[in-house]
């Protein structure tokens, strides 16, 4: 009687490990979400952020600020329920600084995620940010670093002249290195400069160029490494930034040695967007993932279908899109022609599965 009670207290005693390696080994939720301006009340100094003041020209206040973070958790806590787990990492655009972060990771919603926070401060004139979070239950941060936008390329540059580039201000590239169930990741938070005045197609290409020469160096540094580029690229799939300066492919049949994937290719292809612009259909907020992640050795992290035809998701609900009006089944956003009707973003936000 005695060795049974032994043998069923030392099952019960592996019961939790077990469950642990099966949860660390299974569907690991990768994810991105432009939130759209997301400010505190007060002046960051340096910051151009005076129109999210509340004597500016937003009124933003407190209960403006609250409303926000509550509407993006219900978002994050939203994507938990439909993929059954958290993310384990979830990039995020348009931050103004950590303190917004924080904010938000400690929204009701979502605070037994648990998530913690990597964010360095950017020179974006608009006073914008990266930011990573990362459930370290699942990952283990070693180390990261924010790569800055330059010119040293032999790309040529048109859109703007020497001057024009002495000035030029733009996000930084976040880069988070860290181990998942033993598996070193590059993970590479990305918001590229913007199109305003149909500028910067060769700016982009460089900031793609960044990305991609960091990540065949942390190849070489830890061969097999998994690398992830997510972010606000500011340009479609198919466009020369995504498609031939950071090497994505439409479908996994074209990944060779040093490519990325881009699983939002073919979606776009379908008709389906993360954002609008005039009625049209665009996916700026792409997750691209390395050779390693597609071609992975059997037993190891690789990316998976969700269902049967797409390896990513545009995540959007009812909730999070206008249901009536000029802008009727786009992203239902925070202002609405300089008036504040209480939206999630102007964009939806996008993740990918990997498992082993």
């Amino acid at each position: 009687m005695r060795k049974c009670f032994l043998i069923l207290a030392a099952a019960l005693m592996l019961m939790p490990g077990q469950a642990c390696a099966k949860k660390k080994g299974g569907k690991q939720v990768i994810g991105f979400y432009n939130v759209e301006n997301l400010f505190n009340t007060t002046h960051d100094q340096g910051k151009n952020d005076y129109e999210y003041l509340p004597d500016g020209a937003n009124e933003w206040t407190r209960d403006k600020y609250a409303k926000k973070l509550s509407n993006l958790a219900r978002v994050i806590a939203d994507m938990r329920e439909e993929n059954g787990v958290w993310h384990t990492v979830l990039g995020l655009a348009e931050v103004e600084n950590r303190e917004v972060v924080e904010d938000l990771v400690k929204e009701p919603a979502i605070a037994k995620a648990g998530y913690k926070i990597v964010h360095y401060e950017s020179p974006d004139r608009r006073g914008i940010d990266v930011a990573l979070l990362y459930n370290p239950a699942r990952m283990k941060v070693l180390d990261s670093e924010s790569l800055p936008f330059d010119f040293n390329s032999s790309i040529k540059f048109t859109t703007y002249n020497k001057k024009e580039q002495a000035d030029f201000r733009t996000r930084d590239v976040l880069m988070v290195h860290g181990l998942i169930d033993g598996e070193h990741f590059a993970f590479y938070v990305c918001h590229f400069p913007s199109r305003r005045g149909d500028k910067g197609l060769d700016v982009r290409a460089r900031a793609a160029e960044i990305v991609y020469e960091h990540s065949q160096k942390m190849a070489r540094k830890y061969p097999g490494i998994k690398c992830i580029a997510m972010g606000d690229m500011n340009d479609n799939p198919q466009d020369a930034s995504l498609s031939e300066y950071l090497h994505g492919r439409r479908t996994v049949g074209e990944v060779k040695d040093g490519d990325f994937f881009n699983p939002f290719w073919q979606m776009l292809d379908d008709g389906i967007g993360s954002l609008f612009y005039r009625g049209d259909p665009n996916i700026f907020d792409c997750i691209l993932v390395n050779d390693a992640l597609v071609n992975a050795p059997k037993g190891s992290f690789h990316i998976v279908k969700q269902g049967k035809k797409y390896y990513g998701r545009v995540f959007e609900k009812p909730y999070m899109t206008q249901q009536s009006g000029q802008y009727k089944g786009t992203p239902f956003r925070t202002f609405s022609n300089g008036r504040f009707i209480g939206g999630y973003s102007d964009h939806y936000p996008t993740y990918i599965h990997i498992q082993k």
